[in-house]
């Protein structure tokens, strides 16, 4: 008896390692990258520096690829709407996962119908944060006098980092 349940017990252990058991496929299990709290403040730190060194009192707001704000910085000067401003134009990258001038270029066709979407506004002045192709986030600024200003200071805040967004890999 004891012979027959070693050959049975073996006959399964053969059968289970020919027999593959359904396993995890790639697609079931995704890798992210995500901001660390200190990268998203030295981005908003760095465009607020940018700013103000062109004379602009701004809020920068930092999300990250959800589109859940991780750094909200107002300078002294800037009014409460830019902060809504700054938060509207980073989810709008996220949602387009390209910047604002872009997503703005590309579908001015529906940019009255995307700025109906609670906390998104499709002006000039967000940036994607990418890593190795990724977007990990997004920062948005508002109170330059103009898009493109706003967009040259998250510009210059990015690239204070750029070293760190590099060698994130």
């Amino acid at each position: 008896m004891k012979r027959l349940n070693a050959k049975w017990l073996g006959a399964m252990l053969l059968v289970s390692w020919l027999v593959p058991l359904p396993a995890l496929a790639a697609e079931d299990v995704l890798p992210a990258r995500l901001m660390t709290l200190e990268l998203a403040r030295d981005i908003a730190q760095g465009t607020v520096d940018a700013c103000r060194e062109m004379g602009y009192q701004v809020s920068v707001v930092v999300v990250d690829r959800s589109g859940r704000t991780m750094v909200l910085l107002r300078d002294v000067f800037a009014n409460q709407y830019t902060n809504e401003l700054a938060r509207g134009k980073a989810n709008a990258v996220v949602l387009g996962s390209v910047s604002t001038a872009e997503l703005k270029a590309n579908r001015g066709d529906i940019a009255a119908e995307l700025n109906l979407l609670d906390g998104i506004i499709i002006l000039e002045g967000g940036l994607p944060i990418q890593v190795a192709g990724s977007m990990i986030g997004a920062v948005g600024v508002s109170g330059a006098p103009g898009g493109d200003k706003d967009a040259a200071c998250a510009q210059k805040g990015l690239d204070a980092v750029q070293e760190r967004l590099e060698f994130a890999d």
